[in-house]
């Protein structure tokens, strides 16, 4: 019998283990906050040995595994007490399961019983389970642990939680299902790189007000959804803008958009098309670089999100890999989405250079270099950067990116567009007012500071109880000094650089 693609992605989690555990690996980590799963796939990574299955919590101490009504034994709450019991006791290939250690680490006197624990099970060809719901162990017992992710759910295992919850819902008091195979399959791709517990959560809380479960929920879904990513700040969901109507000139960018709107689609993959990776986009700073990320996800209707760099980092040894790891392999389960990766160059910042973090940065890079060659999910990365010194030479070769956009000063006719869009997007009728003259005072402004000159022109029309008029507008772009003066040298340096590298959006 062929067995899902869940069976085989599930079976995979099961069988490293397994190998971990017949390899005799002394201490693993697992970090996840799915307890209640990893603990299942534990007890089942045993089941097929002979080897004793001990856990340990600081409400219960050490109990014996597979056996809950089992009693613990006396005095063993104490972290050392239980680690030093192990040490003493343990004399063949036992399991030793620990849980929420990593709190108690800070404790010279735990953190002494847990390396000398470490040592015995190496003797002895036992394994001693770090199971946390976060990762915070001290350099000296990390360099010990052999770590050990678990998979987010698939489609397929989705699929069960979601009929798995409603039956269960349906039983304590009738649930209406009214929806096509289709709106499933959309509120199933909704839910992807979730844990199984938010999932199943989200689904109870779309259900359980009205009891019926429809294509109504779909939006509720996805709410709560991007809520949850909000939560964790690894991803965060990006509005985007309903049309490129909205975004003023990029007009060579938009074609080669328009070419590959399918190519993430399974029709091209069917057609022999590789999914593209990605684009880097190099530009004056407030010039549209963040437009072009939300212009993608608009024309291929595609979900962005946003991965902040700054939010990866952290000062427990491996967590800053282990927290970027675990959100490339969020965006992989949520595919085909856009990844936005702003201000790249600041994320990475000590990797072009001497590294001054311990060599993090360049560990930090080296790990999305190669998530970026080797990764097979249609995830698209959109990164924006300012600074070209702070570029990493490997990041510009050839086949990083499909494409790297220089995004330039808008010339006279896109400043008359932008214009025209920021008039418009907020209540006024653009040919009401001289375009061609504002396009003209405002040569070397960016659409940010062309934007804020609208807003300004606002704020005074406002305050004199009188209506915006286009010398409001004109006086805004005359009274402020744009990017390009103050900085004209390093704007000139950047055009420069990009002549012969990049293509042009514009």
């Amino acid at each position: 019998m062929a067995l899902s693609s869940t069976s085989v992605r599930r079976q995979t989690d099961q069988q490293r283990l397994e190998q971990l555990l017949a390899a005799a690996h002394p201490c693993l980590s697992i970090v996840t906050p799915e307890e209640s799963h990893t603990i299942e796939l534990i007890n089942a990574a045993v089941m097929g040995t002979l080897y004793p299955l001990w856990y340990w919590s600081a409400v219960r101490g050490i109990y014996p595994g597979l056996m809950e009504a089992a009693k613990s034994l006396p005095e063993t709450e104490n972290p050392a007490a239980a680690l030093y019991y192990f040490a003493k006791n343990i004399n063949d290939r036992a399991v030793c399961i620990m849980l929420d250690l990593a709190d108690h680490l800070d404790d010279k006197h735990v953190r002494r019983a847990l390396r000398d624990a470490i040592k015995h099970f190496r003797r002895v060809g036992g394994t001693l389970i770090l199971l946390d719901h976060k990762r915070s162990l001290p350099p000296v017992i990390a360099a010990e642990a052999t770590p050990l992710a678990i998979s987010l759910p698939d489609e397929d295992e989705l699929n069960r939680i979601v009929r798995a919850t409603l039956h269960r819902m349906h039983r304590q008091k009738p649930v209406k299902v009214n929806i096509s195979r289709r709106d499933l399959q959309t509120i199933i791709r909704n839910l992807r790189g979730l844990t199984r517990t938010q999932a199943e959560q989200i689904i109870i809380d779309a259900v359980s007000a009205d009891r019926i479960f429809d294509a109504h929920d779909i939006n509720s879904i996805l709410a709560q959804k991007r809520q949850r990513l909000q939560e964790d700040g690894l991803l965060s969901y990006i509005e985007t803008p309903v049309d490129l109507g909205e975004i003023g000139g990029l007009r060579n960018l938009k074609r080669w958009l328009k070419q590959r709107q399918e190519a993430l689609s399974k029709e091209a993959s069917d057609f022999g098309l590789p999914p593209p990776r990605g684009v880097l986009m190099l530009g004056v700073q407030g010039a549209g670089k963040s437009l072009c990320a939300k212009a993608i996800a608009t024309a291929w209707q595609r979900p962005l999100l946003l991965l902040d760099p700054g939010a990866l980092y952290d000062r427990y040894v491996g967590e800053s890999e282990r927290r970027l790891r675990q959100a490339l392999r969020q965006a992989e389960m949520m595919a085909p989405i856009i990844l936005w990766i702003d201000e790249i160059e600041k994320g990475f910042a000590s990797a072009a250079a001497q590294s001054s973090d311990g060599g993090l940065s360049q560990r930090m890079f080296g790990t999305l270099l190669n998530w970026m060659q080797e990764h097979d999910e249609p995830v698209f990365v959109v990164a924006t950067a300012n600074n070209i010194d702070a570029l990493p030479p490997e990041l510009l070769r050839k086949g990083r990116f499909d494409e790297i956009f220089f995004v330039d000063l808008p010339g006279k006719a896109v400043r008359k567009q932008i214009f025209s869009i920021h008039l418009k997007k907020r209540g006024r009728d653009p040919k009401t007012f001289a375009l061609s003259s504002l396009a003209e005072a405002s040569e070397g402004y960016s659409g940010a500071e062309i934007e804020q000159a609208v807003i300004s022109a606002l704020h005074k029309a406002f305050a004199d109880g009188v209506k915006l008029t286009s010398q409001h507008v004109l006086t805004a772009v005359q009274e402020s000094v744009p990017l390009s003066v103050t900085m004209a040298e390093r704007v000139d340096q950047l055009r420069q650089w990009a002549r012969t590298r990049c293509t042009s959006a514009g």
